[in-house]
C-alpha cells in the first residue's frame, strides 16, 4: 500500500506545474491530504535546524515555536524516527504546553509529524497542521508517508550538505539552532558576561515572551548587541 501511495504522490507532484521541487511537493502534499498548512524543518548532523519550507505564516510560527521552546512534534518525530500525531491540541497542554499555546493563537487544532528519512539517513521532519481536530485516515497516513519519502529526497537534492554532515546524537530539546542564533548568543554572552547557554536561554525566553520568531531576536542582538 505504501509503495502505491508513494507512486501516487510522485504523479501528483509531477502534474502540479511541470517542476518538481521541495516547494511544489509541499503544495501538492497539502492539497492531497486536505490539510491547512505544513512545515518542513531539516536537521543537519543531528544538531542544526534549518527551516526548509512552510506553506504559510501559520506554519512558520509553529515551526519557530518548536525551535524556541524545545518541544513539539517535529523533534519527537525526528528523534523517534516515527510518525507523531495529536488529534486535539487543545487537550495536549501537558504534552507540549508552549507549542499548544502557539497553535491556539494560530487557530490550528491537530498535527501529524513524520520523519524525513532516506535509507539510514535522517534529514528532518514534516509537520502537517489542520484547523479541525481529528487524526488523518489510514489512507492519508499512508499517503503522508509516501510524501515524506519524496520530501526527504528533494531536501537532500536542494541541501546536499545534509548527506555529508557529521552526525551527532540529538540532544534533549530542539536539535540545534540556525547559525545566526549561535552568533547572537555569543554576542550577548560577551556583552553581559554570561555563559553561552545562559545567553541562549535569555534569547529563547525573550522570543517566547514577545511572541517573536527566534531568528528575529537573534538578528536584533546582532545589530544592537542587546536584548533591550
Amino acid at each position: 500500500m505504501d509503495d502505491d501511495e508513494h507512486a501516487a504522490a510522485w504523479r501528483r507532484i509531477g502534474s502540479a506545474d511541470g517542476s518538481i521541487t521541495l516547494a511544489t511537493a509541499c503544495r501538492a502534499c497539502a492539497a492531497d491530504l486536505d490539510i491547512d498548512c505544513l512545515g518542513v524543518t531539516l536537521v543537519v548532523g543531528g544538531e542544526l535546524r534549518l527551516l526548509a519550507h512552510v506553506t504559510d505564516e501559520r506554519a512558520r510560527r509553529l515551526e519557530d515555536a518548536q525551535l524556541t521552546t524545545g518541544e513539539g512534534p517535529c523533534t519527537e518525530a525526528y528523534v523517534r524516527r516515527a510518525l507523531v500525531e495529536e488529534a486535539d491540541l487543545e487537550r495536549a497542554f501537558c504534552r507540549w504546553p508552549a507549542f499548544t499555546q502557539t497553535a491556539a493563537e494560530q487557530r490550528l487544532r491537530s498535527v501529524t509529524a513524520l520523519p524525513l528519512t532516506t535509507g539510514p539517513l535522517r534529514v528532518g521532519a514534516v509537520n502537517l497542521y489542520r484547523a479541525a481536530p481529528g487524526l488523518l485516515t489510514a489512507r492519508h497516513k499512508a499517503l503522508a508517508r509516501g510524501y515524506a519519502r519524496i520530501l526527504a529526497l528533494l531536501a537532500v537534492d536542494e541541501h546536499p550538505h545534509l548527506a555529508t554532515a557529521e552526525y551527532r546524537p540529538a540532544r534533549p530539546g530542539p536539535p540545534g539552532y540556525p547559525p545566526s542564533v549561535h552568533m547572537a548568543a555569543g554576542v550577548l554572552a560577551e556583552a553581559y558576561q554570561l555563559l553561552p547557554d545562559d545567553a541562549l536561554a535569555r534569547m529563547r525566553a525573550h522570543a517566547f515572551r514577545h511572541d517573536q520568531p527566534l531568528h528575529q531576536t537573534a538578528d536584533y542582538v546582532l545589530t544592537h548587541h542587546t536584548l533591550d
